[in-house]
């Protein structure tokens, strides 16, 4: 059964007067057909959408995943309404990952059974003239802009890293035993390296697809983009991970589409853009979540 988000049109504040940019969305999270839990978690706000995976084979992912996205969508929201420069985007997401962090390091200390849990986060946020990404595993953004899908990350794992350092062959690395070993993630570790952090290049007409391992070790980029080619946001998230689970759907599978839209300020007002967010997968369930409060109205 698909969590589903149902298709909403979010928007976020303009740095130009008399238009913003904004977020039209869907999201999807489904556990697949292999394993028993759902350790994805993502979220679909106004002017934010994150995805998180938490990695395979430690304890708790489902935690790690659940608390770095409660812990993210929660300082946003806080760095939304502070005021600020109009060049503080950058400042606000790495604010909105270093609680991502702080969380996770909390839920470990809080219960040392967690020990090596961890999670990948993938989020893109708006400020109504530019969106900044943040990225750390091997959760993915792409950018899809008149008919070329361009992979906006940079995957955190060991064939990456041979790939930009060495000259090993496509072939050697698609069958490398390494090759999935992420070698980045948000673990609670105050030493880590943390996410990359940057200003996407993007513009209203531009559909973003954030999504998990379970998609894109399945999907291949040609797929994905003919598929980001047809029909509303909702519409391709089901797509996206129907394909997934056609080619086997051994992993969990969570996928954000995001159309960038350019609207005026009657618009914007007309769309009364009060409601919550959208959550997806593990952090559906407060159980997972380690922290004292939820908010999620970003």
């Amino acid at each position: 059964m698909l969590d589903r988000a149902e298709h909403t049109t979010l928007y976020s504040r303009s740095a130009e007067e008399g238009s913003m940019l904004g977020f039209a969305g869907s999201g999807v999270s489904e556990v697949g057909l292999v394993r028993v839990h759902n350790e994805d978690s993502g979220y679909v706000g106004r002017s934010v959408a994150v995805v998180a995976d938490g990695v395979g084979g430690a304890a708790a992912g489902e935690v790690a995943s659940a608390t770095a996205v409660d812990a993210l969508v929660s300082c946003w929201r806080a760095c939304w309404f502070a005021a600020g420069p109009p060049d503080a985007l950058e400042a606000r997401v790495a604010a909105a990952t270093d609680a991502a962090r702080a969380a996770v390091r909390f839920a470990v200390q809080r219960d040392l059974n967690r020990l090596g849990m961890s999670t990948t986060l993938t989020v893109v946020a708006c400020d109504g003239a530019q969106v900044a990404l943040g990225h750390v595993g091997d959760s993915r953004a792409y950018r899809w802009r008149d008919g070329v899908l361009t992979q906006l990350s940079g995957d955190h794992t060991y064939a990456e890293q041979l790939r930009r350092t060495s000259r090993v062959s496509a072939a050697v690395l698609a069958t490398h035993p390494w090759r999935k070993v992420v070698l980045r993630t948000l673990d609670g570790d105050p030493a880590d390296a943390g996410p990359d952090i940057a200003v996407a290049d993007v513009r209203a007409g531009d559909r973003l697809l954030l999504c998990t391992d379970g998609l894109s070790d399945l999907v291949d980029d040609e797929a994905i983009a003919g598929t980001l080619r047809e029909g509303a946001a909702a519409q391709a998230v089901t797509a996206l991970v129907h394909a997934a689970l056609a080619a086997g759907g051994r992993d969990n599978i969570t996928c954000v589409v995001l159309d960038l839209v350019d609207i005026d300020e009657a618009e914007a007002s007309a769309a009364s853009p009060r409601g919550p967010g959208l959550l997806l997968g593990a952090v559906r369930d407060g159980a997972n979540v380690v922290s004292p409060t939820h908010t999620w109205n970003a």
